[in-house]
């Protein structure tokens, strides 16, 4: 379920070349769906026997707007969870409401190599506040789990990368983690201002260009390695991968969760 919309960054901003989202300079508004249309949409859904992941994050940064974890605090939406995923470090109403929201939102954090997120990430807050507001979260006793994606193979990468994976797991252990690499539809490259990343592309597939599969293939085996090996610590995903990649990592696709699911 998307309940607003922002753009992270250049890479994405693509996604919202369409009329609703008026263009003013650099600047792109967002389009907030009518609250009582979600009220409606949630009472209906809390009224299942089952549970569902509701993901306010896919097209959305979650806490881009301070009301939305304010208007679920008085909800009620059943057994489900909605999904917040995050570039922001605004948590303190999270943490303030811990007690009345933490059963109803699980919280994830996309973190990215410092440099990239210097290039292409631009007015996010830098990756050091979003771990420190990950931690805050986690100690809080919400479900948090980190995205690391997109990864991109700038010159030393792997360094910039385990940086990166040492800096979270000094702060807290994440409940989950899952990994992705650089991607763009068609439609995505040509309504970029900056283009810039474009040329680490270089894989033709069904869900637009790649990174070619060689070095996806060892940017993740850096991530499951290092994060094996420095923190014992297994429970890691893909996200929009191939199964040829899942393969070659030794990893099952069938029996792995990654960051949208239950």
């Amino acid at each position: 379920m998307v309940v607003l919309i922002h753009v992270h960054g250049v890479i994405c901003r693509g996604t919202y070349r369409w009329p609703q989202f008026k263009k003013h300079g650099s600047n792109i508004s967002p389009k907030i769906k009518d609250k009582d249309k979600i009220k409606k949409h949630l009472e209906v859904i809390s009224k299942n026997s089952y549970s569902n992941i509701l993901n306010a994050g896919e097209l959305a940064d979650s806490l881009m707007l301070s009301w939305l974890p304010r208007f679920l605090k008085d909800i009620n939406i059943g057994n489900n969870k909605i999904l917040f995923l995050s570039k922001s470090d605004d948590v303190e109403y999270l943490i303030e409401n811990t007690d009345a929201l933490k059963e109803k939102i699980i919280m994830s954090f996309t973190f990215n190599a410092y440099e990239v997120a210097k290039r292409w990430e631009k007015g996010a807050p830098e990756i050091k506040r979003r771990i420190e507001a990950a931690k805050k979260v986690s100690d809080a006793g919400y479900q948090t789990r980190i995205r690391i994606d997109p990864m991109v193979p700038i010159e030393n990468w792997e360094l910039h990368y385990k940086k990166v994976i040492d800096e979270v797991f000094t702060a807290f252990v994440p409940e989950r983690i899952t990994i992705g690499s650089l991607r763009g539809l068609q439609s995505t490259i040509n309504a970029a201002s900056d283009k810039t990343w474009v040329t680490y592309l270089g894989e033709k597939s069904n869900w637009g260009k790649k990174i070619p599969i060689e070095t996806r293939f060892k940017m993740y085996s850096l991530i499951k390695y290092c994060l094996k090996d420095r923190y014992n610590y297994e429970n890691v995903s893909l996200c929009k991968e191939t199964v040829e990649i899942w393969e070659m990592l030794g990893l099952d696709y069938r029996k792995i969760k990654c960051n949208c699911i239950e």
